[in-house]
């Protein structure tokens, strides 16, 4: 049986796959109690399943009318596609957050089962090589940001 985390996030993209405009809003007490969770684990679901690195964008407004707004941002609806990925991975990123990148296209359809074992592993530690781990992060950056600006081509 799938754990808690995972009903929740499958949740929530059907709710997001139901919308046309990919646009889903919540409230987060409201979904604790569907589920009869605490909020925090809702919280936990979102900050790890809806990432932008998965490609959604979560705004959030608090109080007692509080919601939050999740977003499935799609790459073709950015002009400006390139500088977006230079800008969001940065000059360095982690093994577990270039992951969820590549996790997201594959998700996505953008790119293969294939590409995206081929991907995963140029970004490995194997592949890399270092025992620095900033330089490896930086050498990962690099890497990911080529293979993904020539993707979007």
């Amino acid at each position: 049986m799938p754990g808690l985390s995972n009903v929740i996030e499958r949740f929530i993209k059907s709710m997001i796959e139901a919308q046309e405009n990919g646009i889903v809003e919540i409230q987060r007490n409201e979904l604790a109690e569907k589920f009869g969770c605490a909020p925090s684990q809702i919280n936990y679901v979102l900050s790890t399943r809806f990432t932008p690195y998965k490609g959604y964008f979560i705004e959030s407004r608090r109080g007692g009318g509080g919601y939050i707004k999740i977003i499935k941002v799609g790459i073709d609806e950015f002009e400006d596609i390139g500088d977006i990925i230079v800008n969001t991975i940065g000059e360095s990123i982690t093994k577990n957050k270039a992951h969820h990148i590549v996790e997201g296209l594959m998700e996505e359809g953008i790119i293969s089962e294939r590409e995206h074992d081929i991907i995963l592993a140029s970004l490995g530690e194997r592949a890399l090589g270092h025992e620095n781990a900033e330089l490896r992060n930086k050498l990962r950056a690099s890497i990911l940001k080529n293979i993904l600006l020539i993707l979007v081509k």
